[in-house]
């Protein structure tokens, strides 16, 4: 993590979801850290809170899942048996043995792992600011878990204790509400404890706890809680747009971005490789989201993963410069050029749209080492600003005793910002305006197949969709298996 989060290597004996990677180590001197003689002074609990960030760096799934699984883009790649897990979930064909799915499954157990590991000693040693250590560590697992629900449903909840393999046979599936609730304590905690800002850029926030509440309550259709906590968010909180929308993903503008919320910390150096994503220190999905071949100004080779579709494409109103920043149309590019036959590139025989992800893509300029498809620097942006004003303006919207000023207000905070006309619309058609923002304002960010599972338009827009099924994912059999609790599977796998 820049500036502050280095990978540590914490005890995880949960067999389930133990995650290893030489990379993790940085104990000194070795071998002589174990839970009897850890947590005995400050730096104890800075270490082990920077081992449960770690997991935050493998938000690629997340972002690519989120959108190749919905309308926005196909899997791409450089065949359909490259990363064939992505492309049975861009078919909709995925079943219980997949292995993106699996990883996702056991990176978010890890992370809460480490957190509870946190938890679990919490009283061996006073210190001042213990509390924020806490509250940061509580945000982590709320993360995790919500990254979990939001997958898989109903998980197993394990709170502040780590558990070994013996005990698992014991631990079934908790409801979906008691996940969310869990989430919400946490997030509380977190919202109440921490201060608006950090001067360790990368460190969780008052508004990113805030932030990621509101949208748990928005995710349960809890309308009214949505409202009010992203009302302090927007009311309260130090946040603005960025001016310049088509500057808002470069490298260049990261430091003291008003528009970030909560966001990813990346650096340009390797850390792993291309048997352990889990412990690079670089963003993954930018460098498989360049464009495969590639030779010409400005971008960089990549593996043309997550391709916008053109449907996404044709979303975009007429004049709406967001459009270009989010989706790069590669031939019109090439024809743009003084000397269009200097840009070549493949086509991946994986599929191939025209169109590549802009936000999230290879740029000469930002180029980490030695391999910079998995070194890039860019952070990666889980919650903006404009995020939460149009969850906010979705939210006042939607609720019992709806605003409709107000979130039209929101909403045209947004749409203004790229000058675009404002929305004068209410009721059901206000909301197909916020949707249709969400679509536009967030392309190519990872939100688009969750936003329409919670809203129930998923069946609608997504080839292949069944409904009743896939809403959620299956469980990974082989941790069904591993656990020996006798989970049942979704339904529907």
């Amino acid at each position: 993590m820049k500036n502050y989060y280095k990978t540590v290597i914490l005890v995880v004996t949960f067999a389930l979801v133990t995650v290893r990677c030489d990379d993790f180590v940085d104990i000194n001197p070795p071998y002589t850290l174990d839970a009897e003689n850890y947590f005995l002074s400050e730096s104890d609990y800075d270490r082990a809170l920077t081992g449960a960030y770690d997991l935050l760096q493998t938000s690629y799934l997340d972002m690519w899942i989120g959108e190749i699984a919905s309308d926005n883009s196909i899997a791409g790649g450089e065949s359909v048996t490259d990363t064939q897990g992505l492309h049975e979930i861009d078919g909709m064909t995925h079943g219980v043995v997949n292995p993106e799915l699996r990883s996702h499954f056991r990176f978010m157990y890890a992370g809460i792992t480490r957190v509870n590991y946190i938890f679990e000693n919490k009283d061996n040693f006073d210190f001042e600011g213990k509390d924020k250590v806490l509250a940061q560590a509580a945000f982590l697992r709320a993360y995790y878990y919500f990254e979990l629900v939001k997958f898989f449903g109903a998980v197993p909840l394990i709170i502040d204790r780590r558990i070994g393999a013996d005990e698992l046979a014991s631990i079934d599936r908790s409801p979906v509400t008691s996940v969310y609730a869990q989430i919400e304590a946490d997030l509380t905690f977190a919202s109440e404890t921490l201060d608006w800002t950090d001067p360790d850029k990368g460190r969780i926030t008052k508004g990113a706890a805030l932030a990621l509440l509101g949208k748990a309550y928005l995710y349960q259709d809890k309308f009214t809680e949505a409202a009010t906590t992203f009302d302090e968010v927007i009311n309260d909180g130090p946040y603005s747009l960025y001016p310049d929308f088509s500057g808002l993903f470069r490298v260049v503008n990261e430091p003291n971005n008003p528009e970030t919320v909560f966001d990813i910390q990346y650096i340009g150096l390797e850390g792993g490789g291309y048997d352990c994503f889990v412990c690079l220190e670089g963003f993954v999905a930018v460098g498989f989201q360049g464009i495969r071949g590639y030779e010409g100004p400005i971008y960089s080779d990549g593996n043309s993963y997550n391709l916008p579709t053109q449907d996404l494409y044709d979303e975009f109103e007429s004049g709406d410069p967001r459009r270009d920043v989010a989706i790069l149309d590669i031939e019109a590019f090439k024809a743009s050029q003084p000397d269009p036959d200097e840009v070549k590139y493949v086509e991946g025989a994986g599929g191939h749209t025209g169109y590549y992800n802009n936000k999230y893509s290879k740029r000469l300029n930002e180029l980490g080492q030695p391999d910079t498809d998995l070194t890039s620097p860019i952070n990666h942006k889980v919650i903006r600003y404009a995020d939460v004003l149009l969850m906010a303006a979705e939210a006042h919207n939607r609720k019992p005793a709806a605003n409709d000023v107000l979130a039209r207000q929101y909403l045209n905070e947004v749409r203004d910002r790229v000058d675009m006309d404002p929305v004068n619309s209410s009721g059901a058609a206000l909301t197909t305006a916020i949707y249709h923002e969400r679509r536009v304002e967030l392309a190519g960010e990872g939100v688009h197949f969750f936003d329409l599972v919670r809203t129930g338009r998923a069946a609608t827009e997504i080839a292949g969709f069944q409904a009743n099924k896939n809403e959620l994912f299956p469980i990974p059999q082989i941790e069904i298996d591993l656990a020996g609790a006798g989970w049942n599977q979704n339904q529907g796998y």
